[in-house]
């Protein structure tokens, strides 16, 4: 079941990635500048966070099963609109369906691990979960980008399309809810909770100090690499370096790659509630100093060797997930790891919008935008880990910082 669950995650991650391949294609076809690309970049984010309070309250609500499948369907909706478009505005429709659509997908993969499995062995299964569901950016690095070198943009959706419906299918046919799974909802509460219930407990989350520590990070730690990863990787490579656009392909190909295994890398070497929001500033520090070296940079081995580091970097994003669990009680889980998951993905969305604006004025004062958007991302980050350091953090983990 949770391999189920892990195909249509999969094809989240394709999705949530594929501008950075398809962006030149849609700046020829539509005339499109930076602001508008990111904008479209963005709108999966915004989406996809905006709807995360819904799907969290629903999968609680209403089950796994349905909840994915009901909402997935829209997904599949938006790509094959997408594959249409004839223009701008139906194409960000199309992105509009797909991030409601994807949003419960790895929530509900996250909650699954954390009913079924150990906690002192969530940070691996969450590692491995998210391993597993970056064989969705496989796709969006060399297949796609050669698809759509000879076939065009609209196919490459075309493959999302179908992709997506066979993960749908084997959800249908795989997941069902096993009783075991609601036991602690039901000890909780005997009578299924309604709508207003839970928006009272999702937002009781706010009036607990440790609560704005995490969120603040969550919403640059992902942002920043996916803005990377899903935005201006291909402009990037393309235009500073002159890489074609099947080579900066196999840059996302390479990166896809390190997702498979990173997380669970991090996942078992996870340092324990102690010491483990220590291991989080210092890494997200440490992207923030990779993304001033990208900006400046002007060779394109060492520029790709940055980025590979990167890569290797990211998975420490998995220890935030495992925070968040060890900073709430179980009956609170659900509601945080929601909440965690939508600021995640409106930061993504902020983060893309923000950085296509920063890259539209820095071209209009003839600066070359890439660097501007690499400092933009990099100052972004080291004020987050900052205030995720000076921030409480929650009293459940003891002395641990």
């Amino acid at each position: 079941m949770l391999l189920a669950l892990l195909s249509a995650f999969a094809m989240s991650q394709a999705f949530r990635t594929v501008t950075a391949i398809l962006a030149p294609s849609l700046q020829a076809d539509f005339g499109l500048d930076g602001r508008a690309l990111g904008a479209f970049a963005g709108l999966f984010g915004l989406s996809f966070g905006v709807a995360q309070l819904l799907m969290g309250i629903g999968v609680d609500v209403y089950g796994l099963r349905r909840t994915v499948l009901a909402a997935f369907s829209l997904a599949i909706a938006g790509s094959a609109l997408s594959t249409l478009a004839p223009s701008y505005g139906w194409l960000m429709a199309g992105q509009l369906l797909i991030g409601v659509g994807c949003s419960p997908v790895f929530l509900a993969s996250t909650l699954f691990v954390a009913r079924h499995f150990p906690a002192e062995r969530f940070a691996f299964f969450s590692g491995m979960s998210m391993g597993v569901g970056g064989l969705g950016l496989i796709f969006t690095g060399t297949p796609l980008a050669w698809v759509v070198q000879h076939w065009g943009w609209r196919v490459g959706y075309g493959v999302l399309t179908g992709l997506s419906l066979a993960a749908w299918l084997l959800v249908w046919r795989v997941v069902h809810e096993p009783p075991a799974a609601y036991a602690p909802a039901r000890a909780a509460h005997e009578e299924r909770e309604g709508w207003g219930q839970a928006f009272a407990r999702m937002g009781a989350l706010f009036t607990l100090p440790h609560t704005w520590g995490i969120l603040v990070l969550s919403m640059s730690c992902y942002a920043a690499f996916l803005s990377l990863r899903g935005l201006w990787l291909g402009p990037l490579l393309i235009e500073r370096f002159g890489f074609t656009l099947v080579e900066s392909g196999n840059v996302a190909l390479v990166l896809s790659l390190i997702a498979l295994f990173t997380p669970a890398a991090f996942g078992r070497m996870d340092p324990g509630v102690r010491r483990r929001r220590a291991w989080i500033a210092r890494a997200s520090t440490l992207m923030a100093l990779f993304f001033v070296a990208l900006a400046l940079l002007q060779g394109a081995g060492a520029a790709v060797a940055t980025i590979v580091l990167m890569g290797l970097l990211s998975g420490y994003g998995v220890l935030q997930y495992a925070d968040v669990r060890a900073s709430y009680p179980p009956e609170l889980t659900g509601r945080a790891l929601s909440l965690f998951t939508m600021a995640m993905f409106l930061g993504v969305a902020l983060m893309q919008w923000f950085t296509g604006i920063v890259a539209a004025w820095a071209a209009a004062q003839g600066w070359e935008p890439y660097r501007a958007v690499m400092l933009a991302i990099a100052a972004w980050l080291a004020l987050a880990s900052l205030a995720f350091r000076r921030l409480p953090a929650s009293p459940l983990l003891g002395a641990g910082r």
